[in-house]
């Protein structure tokens, strides 16, 4: 498996965000919130929302670069067909071990709901 992290698995434009956010499909832990709705892609794509309640750019940029490299590192095993936004837990530390962790386990209850909603 190729180790970038191509545009085609990002989430880009505030409509894909506006769509993901309007699925009301969403799960949490104590380390991140991910919403996620369904795409007729075939590939898993990534939004992140880390807004200043975090912290300074330097927190918030952290968390960021923690998210993205997590995602990359689990893309082969994530569940295909999801757009998700992760944002991180208020009062949550950033990271690594518990944010790959918690992203794969929540992207795959996610699947599953979002699977049954199809029905």
């Amino acid at each position: 498996m190729s180790q970038h992290f191509p545009k085609s698995a990002h989430l880009r434009k505030p409509a894909e965000f506006d769509r993901v956010y309007e699925s009301k499909t969403y799960a949490s832990d104590d380390v991140l919130v991910i919403n996620a709705a369904a795409n007729d892609l075939g590939l898993t794509r990534l939004g992140l929302s880390v807004s200043r309640k975090v912290g300074p750019a330097v927190v918030r940029n952290r968390w960021k670069r923690l998210i993205r490299e997590a995602f990359r590192k689990a893309l082969s095993e994530l569940p295909p067909g999801l757009d998700l936004v992760v944002r991180p837990k208020r009062g949550a530390e950033p990271a690594y071990a518990g944010i790959a962790a918690a992203l794969s386990r929540l992207a795959n209850r996610l699947a599953k709901r979002v699977a049954a909603g199809k029905l």
